[in-house]
């Protein structure tokens, strides 16, 4: 399940990452309004963790824009601001959920998941094409129900192609599906992937669409 996460702070947005990493979602985390935006309109996400307070373009105004084009993408907003008004100016202006940074983690998460159930993404945790089938909740990937065995990073690659099944990704939409967008990547690093998972899962699994990307077919097997 495709997460973004809009948080400023390097060290809380560090640390929601690696946990809401953990828990199953493909976390790109980005830490201004601004930039929150731009990703929104080049990809498609099961649900936002927002930050009120934000450089560039608040929060708030992320908020607006997304709502006033009918957006309804599922938004929990998550801020150190504790007071009743702002919980009540954010769910009136259409967020989803809000909760202060003191939360616990688990109550996040459980938060998280009851958005996207209510919103019809990701029932279940499971993406399947065909005879392959990835359980984003467990972590494993099998092909007619015999496992196969993949790093954690061949298997973000694997899950951003299924989630966008049909679709052309770019090396740089998939770059930011296993590293965000504040990390340096390798400059071959999403074509190792690409190769090590067409070794495991055969070489049409995934195909390349020469000066663009990969993609995975809705008939893959």
């Amino acid at each position: 399940m495709k997460l973004l996460l809009v948080e400023d702070d390097p060290l809380l947005g560090d640390g929601l990452r690696a946990a809401l990493d953990k828990a199953g979602f493909a976390v790109t985390w980005v830490r201004d309004g601004k930039t929150a935006l731009e990703v929104l309109r080049a990809g498609e996400f099961a649900v936002m963790v927002l930050d009120i307070g934000l450089p560039v373009v608040s929060g708030m105004e992320v908020l607006r824009e997304l709502r006033s084009t009918n957006n309804s993408l599922p938004i929990l907003m998550l801020t150190a601001r504790d007071t009743t008004r702002d919980k009540v100016i954010s769910l009136d202006r259409g967020a989803d959920d809000y909760l202060v940074k003191t939360a616990d983690m688990e109550e996040l998460i459980a938060r998280l998941r009851a958005l996207i159930r209510r919103s019809g993404h990701g029932a279940g945790g499971v993406l399947s094409i065909g005879d392959l089938t990835l359980d984003l909740v467990a972590h494993t990937v099998t092909i007619s129900d015999k496992a196969i065995a993949v790093s954690g990073r061949e298997f973000a690659v694997l899950r951003a192609l299924m989630e966008s099944v049909g679709r052309v990704l770019t090396r740089g939409q998939l770059e930011t599906s296993l590293y965000g967008w504040s990390h340096n990547v390798d400059s071959n690093a999403v074509e190792v992937h690409i190769h090590n998972l067409r070794l495991k899962l055969g070489a049409d699994t995934i195909k390349t669409v020469r000066g663009v990307g990969y993609t995975i077919a809705r008939s893959a097997s």
